[in-house]
């Protein structure tokens, strides 16, 4: 009996946490755009219907806006749903169309850790050390801006996952899934 190749374990490993990674990023989604429609519909309600606006609603829905845009973008780019231009993938086969998709995965990987988390790391950092705080909330802005390096690593997770799939020969990502259906199928 033939055992399995290390390899194929540690693609399979990576598949299960994505699937765990899925389930946790959906429920999160699901979770914050009920709270922003929530805010936005009690600072539409007490603005216009009891003439006395709500001070702590608008901070909570940008807040809120901007995890979830982020996060959203990280799952989203995990489902391979997001926008993009395949021009020259779909063109080559073969190897030539595998090294064009890892060229194009370690571009993104390369922006994900450097850009978003290096970068959005030391925002966080530099933020927190100067003790900069939302107006209404007295929330320190270093934790809205974490959402940033948060995404960076779910994207490069997702990246990892995706060049596995490809060096063995498998579509990165939701090719067919992404024809499949609504965001949270």
């Amino acid at each position: 009996m033939q055992q399995p190749r290390q390899t194929d374990i540690f693609s399979r490993l990576i598949d299960g946490i994505a699937f765990l990674v899925d389930i946790f990023l959906r429920f999160v989604i699901v979770v914050g755009f009920s709270a922003l429609v929530i805010c936005v519909v009690w600072q539409v309600f007490s603005r216009y219907v009891l003439q006395s606006p709500s001070i702590y609603t608008d901070e909570i829905a940008r807040f809120s806006f901007i995890w979830l845009a982020l996060i959203g973008g990280a799952y989203t780019f995990g489902q391979g749903r997001h926008l993009a231009i395949d021009i020259l993938a779909p063109a080559l086969s073969g190897w030539k169309r595998q090294t064009a998709q890892i060229v194009v995965l370690a571009i993104i990987a390369w922006f994900a850790g450097f850009v978003m988390m290096k970068g959005g790391g030391s925002l966080v950092a530099r933020t927190l050390m100067h003790g900069q705080v939302s107006p209404s909330l007295q929330i320190p802005m270093g934790y809205i801006y974490v959402a940033i390096p948060v995404s960076g690593a779910i994207i490069l997770f997702y990246c990892v996952q995706m060049a596995l799939r490809v060096l063995h020969g498998q579509a990165p990502t939701g090719e067919a899934a992404a024809e499949a259906g609504g965001p949270l199928d």
